[in-house]
């Protein structure tokens, strides 16, 4: 049998990661090494997601896979020092023998274009797990496979602040408007995925402060004492 090659999983700590690696891990085409996150230098949280990075850390120990943070500078990161700093990290990457990187799109085709025809000016090859499933199919087989996780911030344009930190399960798919893509495909959410088939044990956490910030929703996650530990509060700036 022909080993296993290695990839990268570009990692936003959501559903749609989580649902890719899960499927990359049943498969015996690659072994992923390591996972990859973009990280706001600034307030050391998940880049658009607001996910803190301690439970990043966490996520990735439950998991048992190595992670890689690629920090973003300042506030507003021009896309010129974006692609910059990619470009280093995929080149640094390619010196390690690695030469595809695993993405959690759906269906979205010009950010698919834009990752493949990037990665092509390095020599390496983009990989979609779960390209063009059908996202009620994929939301509620999320559920089903046993995976948990909580939205960690929702365009205030789609969704009230109510859906900030609940949870993903057949009530939530339930009361998403029909405007919404189950899997928030369009950006009207991003979630944070803290327990599943593939983890080791939960991660732990609680809602804390739901923050309005620009047009979207954020919900505070915290790391918990208890498995079903919830506080649940709102403010806006």
């Amino acid at each position: 049998m022909a080993q296993a090659e290695k990839i990268i999983l570009s990692w936003s700590g959501g559903k749609d990661s989580a649902l890719s690696l899960y499927q990359i891990q049943r498969g015996e085409r690659f072994r992923v090494v390591s996972l990859l996150t973009t990280v706001a230098e600034e307030y050391e949280r998940i880049s658009h997601h607001g996910v803190r990075t301690e439970l990043l850390d966490l996520q990735a120990k439950a998991l048992g896979v190595p992670l890689y943070k690629l920090h973003l500078p300042g506030r507003n990161v021009s896309n010129k020092v974006y692609e910059s700093l990619m470009k280093r990290t995929m080149l640094e990457l390619r010196e390690q023998g690695i030469r595809t990187v695993a993405f959690g799109d759906i269906f979205l085709e010009d950010l698919r274009a834009y990752r493949e025809a990037s990665l092509a000016k390095v020599e390496m090859r983009a990989h979609f797990p779960i390209w063009h499933r059908n996202t009620a199919y994929l939301a509620r087989l999320f559920i089903d496979l046993g995976f948990r996780a909580r939205l960690s911030c929702v365009d205030g344009q789609k969704l009230d602040e109510s859906f900030a930190g609940r949870p993903i399960d057949e009530t939530l798919l339930r009361d998403l408007p029909k405007d919404v893509d189950p899997c928030g495909e369009n950006g009207e959410f991003h979630s944070f995925v803290f327990d599943g088939p593939n983890f080791q044990c939960p991660v732990p956490v609680k809602v804390g402060e739901v923050v309005l910030r620009d047009v979207r929703y954020f919900a505070d996650l915290l790391p918990a004492s208890g498995r079903d530990d919830v506080v649940l509060s709102t403010s806006s700036n």
